[in-house]
């Protein structure tokens, strides 16, 4: 579950801001302050800053009735669909897709990720192809408001955070309707069925069918 692990940095703007971390949850305080320093270096040959702290690709597509938050970042191809909510701190990589009445707030979206349908993700990171389903979301806040910890199998570990919300690795598929509690991590390739409520730590290239029961993935 470290950043190493779970995902391709050279698939990011963010590449080189995540490798000065171990685990994902460790970049979450400085996304915004990265966004903003990125801004400045896009050429405008490039991307056309529509306000302030907010760069958008010129090959992106904007639908008139999204909510472009600053600071954002929204990547080359990459499309935001009608009724869109980018709260702000969102890098959005390259050919995304965010969808109808999706809510972004303090994440990085790697390149080739879809969060097409009614998704929230907030306070988390999703890696190079990871797709969210219709209807899935992450929580980002305990009810207890207690700050987060990281369940995983050897042991938990701290994030001294109260807001952390999912890390999804490469190429990770969630099904339509899912919740992702507060610290889940979800390892590369993995896949979650529908209607499921993930916690804690699913490995690598397994399929997460409800608390207890994962299965391995068979490879040709």
């Amino acid at each position: 579950m470290t950043i190493a692990q779970l995902y391709d940095l050279s698939e990011s703007m963010a590449g080189q801001y995540l490798s000065q971390f171990t685990y994902p949850w460790e970049a979450l305080a400085g996304i915004k302050d990265l966004i903003l320093r990125l801004g400045e270096t896009l050429s405008a040959d490039e991307y056309d800053q529509v306000a302030e702290h907010v760069w958008v690709h010129k090959t992106a597509k904007v639908m008139p009735t999204a909510y472009l938050g600053a600071p954002c970042i929204i990547g080359a191809r990459t499309e935001v669909r009608h009724g869109a909510f980018i709260r702000g701190s969102a890098l959005v990589g390259e050919d995304c897709v965010v969808g109808n009445s999706v809510e972004l707030k303090n994440v990085i979206l790697f390149n080739h990720v879809q969060v097409p349908h009614y998704n929230y993700v907030g306070d988390s990171i999703l890696g190079v192809y990871a797709h969210m389903g219709a209807g899935s979301i992450t929580s980002n806040v305990k009810s207890d408001k207690k700050l987060i910890v990281i369940h995983a199998k050897d042991g938990d570990i701290p994030t001294g955070l109260k807001k952390t919300g999912a890390f999804l690795g490469d190429h990770v598929e969630v099904g339509c309707n899912s919740v992702l509690n507060p610290g889940t991590v979800i390892g590369r390739g993995a896949r979650v069925y529908p209607l499921s409520c993930v916690r804690g730590v699913v490995p690598a290239d397994s399929i997460y069918k409800h608390q207890g029961e994962v299965a391995l993935i068979e490879k040709d």
